[in-house]
């Protein structure tokens, strides 16, 4: 009997022994195999006052003489837009409801005068949200013409997109049962703005972060459990998709957030996307078929702890001020501390250099192309 026990005790440790390393097999297989550069972020912004998961998407406004003077308007997705210096200070705050996501571009013709407008998805009220810009007082005015409602059932992601072709200025939103619309956003006679829609298509499953190429004429959703979709931006064109990258791809895990993109001289720079599902950022080639080049993460520095659980994400290339002489990454921070305590959450700035060195082969660095001229409008 006691030889049966024993041979009974070997048979159940080599099924356990088995079973473990099946598990870690199953388990290997779903790891990537990239690991992230560490990067250190320099300049984080003031936390925002709501508790919990309130802070969600940024956007950098550049300054159109002075790049110094140039501002980041960040989600407040409980209660409204806040506007930050680049010393991540804030001077503003709009209170406008739960705004999710954000979006910049500029020189838009209202009337006889140029402006940047500033707009965003408003899940209050299930509209779009458009504001003029005022960088010198660092201030925001309201420049809707009436409630702009979307016909989907709840306004979720959003960005802007500036045709290369027309000059027309357009919005795309979208919703977290996959599907997207396309407003075009055009000047009223008593120089408001206002939407009509132009396009309606259907994305996957559940989505939210977007980013419009307006030199290449290309749209890039998040479908947050599958991968990056890039469709044409233009309205009449058709909406047939091509994949960029799925989560079988090398560091692309579920769950897909923001995306952003690095501009540069003759169409060149990367596409760059918050992979929330491990703290990291993928970068692709923003050209040809979006290469898949490697990513980067957010770590524990001198001055800024790291960065977890990321929504929204911005980069701008510019020389901006001796703490950015090659522009920014910035990020959302979904687990912000000080001193080692938890506090709430805000957006961490990452010099851009530092980013594109930690690359074996290093990434561009252009600190001369301007985002502001690839807007421009002629009278």
């Amino acid at each position: 009997m006691k030889l049966f026990n024993w041979y009974l005790i070997l048979i159940l440790t080599a099924t356990v022994a088995y079973s473990c390393d099946s598990i870690n097999t199953f388990k290997n297989k779903h790891l990537k195999s990239d690991i992230c550069n560490s990067v250190e972020a320099t300049v984080q912004t003031d936390p925002v006052d709501s508790e919990g998961d309130a802070m969600d998407d940024p956007a950098v406004w550049i300054h159109p003489d002075d790049p110094s003077k140039s501002l980041i308007i960040g989600t407040n997705k409980k209660a409204g837009l806040i506007i930050y210096d680049l010393d991540g200070k804030q001077c503003q705050f709009v209170q406008s409801g739960r705004v999710n996501n954000v979006d910049i571009r500029y020189g838009f013709n209202l009337g006889e005068e140029k402006i940047d407008i500033v707009a965003a998805s408003n899940r209050s009220f299930n509209t779009l949200s458009i504001y003029k810009i005022d960088g010198d007082s660092c201030r925001l005015t309201d420049v809707s013409a009436r409630a702009i409602k979307s016909d989907l059932s709840e306004v979720y992601g959003f960005c802007l997109y500036k045709s290369a072709l027309t000059g027309k200025f357009f919005a795309f939103v979208n919703s977290k049962d996959g599907s997207m619309e396309q407003w075009e956003l055009f000047a009223t006679e008593d120089k408001k703005i206002d939407a009509k829609k132009v396009r309606s298509f259907e994305v996957g499953k559940q989505t939210e972060g977007c980013v419009a190429d307006d030199e290449l004429g290309y749209l890039y959703v998040g479908e947050e459990t599958f991968g990056i979709w890039k469709f044409f931006a233009e309205p009449d064109k058709n909406t047939d998709r091509k994949l960029v990258a799925d989560t079988t791809a090398s560091n692309i895990v579920s769950d897909i957030e923001g995306l952003t993109i690095y501009y540069t001289e003759k169409g060149k720079g990367y596409l760059l996307a918050s992979i929330q599902g491990n703290n990291s950022y993928a970068v692709f080639e923003r050209d040809g078929k979006n290469k898949y080049l490697g990513c980067f993460s957010i770590v524990d520095g001198s001055s800024t702890d790291g960065v977890k659980d990321t929504d929204g994400i911005d980069v701008v290339n510019l020389r901006l001020n001796n703490k950015f002489p090659n522009g920014f990454f910035i990020a959302q921070d979904g687990y912000n501390s000080k001193n080692g305590r938890d506090t709430t959450q805000n957006f961490k700035m990452v010099p851009w250099e530092n980013i594109a060195n930690s690359f074996t082969s290093p990434l561009i660095i252009d600190n001369q192309f301007n985002v502001r001229m690839l807007n421009q409008t002629e009278d």
